[in-house]
């Protein structure tokens, strides 16, 4: 799978729209349509960082969701 397309795969894994997933990464919107556009490459440590702080975070909100059940 290309970088574009795991890029778009983890942004629509994280229920953003395009514009949503910039500012929650601080990347300007234009280059990350470039990127899923395959005008530009991302680069592959960028997208690796991403995926990371999508997971922990996810497990960081688990963990809060499963804090407040008890």
């Amino acid at each position: 799978m290309e970088a574009r397309e795991e890029l778009k795969k983890l942004r629509e894994s994280t229920g953003m729209n395009r514009k949503e997933f910039c500012e929650y990464f601080e990347i300007p919107y234009m280059t990350e349509t470039d990127w899923e556009l395959g005008n530009r490459r991302v680069p592959p440590y960028l997208l690796r960082l991403m995926e990371y702080k999508v997971r922990i975070e996810r497990l960081a909100d688990k963990k809060t969701q499963d804090n407040s059940e008890e």
